[in-house]
């Protein structure tokens, strides 16, 4: 419902004017099968909305919507923060599901099956990243799971929904001219994936990604965005060595993950943070061998050139050199936040041969890659479930901050 409309309602004519929104409502929803929340304006207040998913094709997969993790992408985007929102705007990119039906040409999937979608559902196909599964970074721009434009010239529409019909993409390509790594040949579930013909060709599969019927489908949801987006960086710049020591800075919905997908790795985990009141949780709740204030130099001088590496989730405004201090030789600085600006002295980088790099989320073969470690290592987001109907307050309560560590909408309960 409109902002103009509701206040309206509430101005005048009280009676008649909920009469026609109801009728609106009832002409809106008609043939129209899913069920969602959407934003209508920049305000961002979400409130019911019926429309029609895109039929299901013979390389498509349509799966009900059982959980659906909230984002800090969902903030910006109902709220119009870059621009570009698309109203009515369904938001949601962390979604899980059971799979309920499958197109013909469909052969990893079946009906039954747990699935999740990430943070894309399409991309050119075509490009070096998109072969070498590095959807994300698709020269021609992957297709965001909402607000995003997809090849039929429809507007995606996102989690916060009863339903979502997504491209399987299972191609046959000969090995004599792809550029595929070995690794991803093994990272892949169903040992379908790995399935070579007698002509040495390869099946690729992409954009929605299989859960092991073990892992609880509430949990799964965060690992689509705050999962991978500190997975992808982590295993890119080898962080997976036991025995080496990592930094994170923030511990909210990416920290969080950071911090158990770095011990789960064997390394030694360092929280650093502003704020005291994250300390008793980090050690003991999420398992890190130390907590230090950032604010305290004492306690910074003592974590000095310690750090094999560190990954920065914080996406307010900080300083960095004095985080950079902390790297040892050669050192390897992460940072998956989006603070305002990036500015630190040259001398900071240079001596000590340190690198900086950055990351957003991560391609599709590590996506499974990451679920498939999670689910053998029994790691689990740090998750609050609540009904569709509290997502307006659970935005709110996300700006500002009050959240341990990531929502997650039960879709299938409450979305009716």
């Amino acid at each position: 419902m409109c902002a103009s409309l509701i206040f309206s309602i509430y101005n005048s004519d009280y009676a008649e004017k909920i009469n026609l929104y109801y009728s609106m409502m009832d002409s809106e929803s008609s043939n129209k099968d899913c069920l969602g929340w959407a934003a209508r304006d920049p305000s961002g207040v979400l409130s019911p909305y019926n429309f029609t998913r895109r039929a299901l094709g013979s390389d498509d997969v349509s799966l009900t919507i059982t959980h659906c993790g909230i984002c800090y992408a969902d903030v910006i985007w109902t709220r119009n923060g870059h621009g570009d929102s698309k109203y009515p705007l369904v938001p949601g990119h962390e979604i899980v599901g059971i799979v309920k039906e499958v197109g013909s040409n469909v052969q990893r999937f079946k009906v039954g099956d747990h699935v999740g979608v990430g943070t894309y559902v399409n991309s050119c196909r075509d490009c070096e990243y998109c072969n070498d599964g590095l959807e994300v970074h698709c020269v021609k721009g992957s297709v965001f799971t909402f607000n995003g434009i997809d090849a039929d010239g429809t507007v995606t529409k996102g989690g916060y929904s009863s339903y979502i019909v997504i491209h399987e993409r299972f191609e046959v390509k000969s090995l004599k001219t792809k550029r595929f790594k070995a690794s991803w040949l093994h990272c892949c579930v169903r040992d379908a994936i790995d399935s070579r013909d007698s002509l040495g060709s390869i099946a690729t599969a992409l954009y929605c990604f299989m859960i092991p019927n073990s892992y609880p489908l509430a949990s799964a949801a965060p690992l689509l965005c705050a999962g991978i987006t500190v997975y992808s960086p982590m295993m890119r710049h080898k962080m997976n060595q036991p025995g080496k020591s990592l930094g994170v800075i923030g511990l909210g919905g990416l920290g969080h993950m950071a911090v158990k997908f770095g011990k789960a790795f064997g390394l030694n985990v360092t929280v650093i943070s502003t704020s005291t009141s994250k300390k008793e949780e980090a050690l003991n709740l999420l398992g890190a061998d130390k907590f230090v204030l950032s604010s305290d130099p004492d306690q910074m001088k003592s974590l000095a050139k310690s750090l094999d590496f560190i990954v920065d989730s914080a996406s307010g405004d900080h300083p960095f050199d004095p985080y950079m201090s902390l790297l040892k030789v050669a050192g390897v600085y992460v940072l998956v936040g989006f603070p305002s600006e990036v500015k630190f002295s040259p001398a900071s980088l240079n001596i000590g041969a340190k690198t900086v790099a950055g990351s957003i989320t991560g391609g599709t073969k590590e996506t499974q890659e990451m679920i498939n470690f999670c689910a053998a290592k029994k790691i689990y987001p740090e998750i609050e479930i609540v009904p569709i109907q509290y997502a307006n307050e659970a935005l709110e309560r996300l700006i500002k901050r009050d959240v341990k560590y990531r929502f997650v909408i039960n879709i299938e309960n409450s979305l009716k």
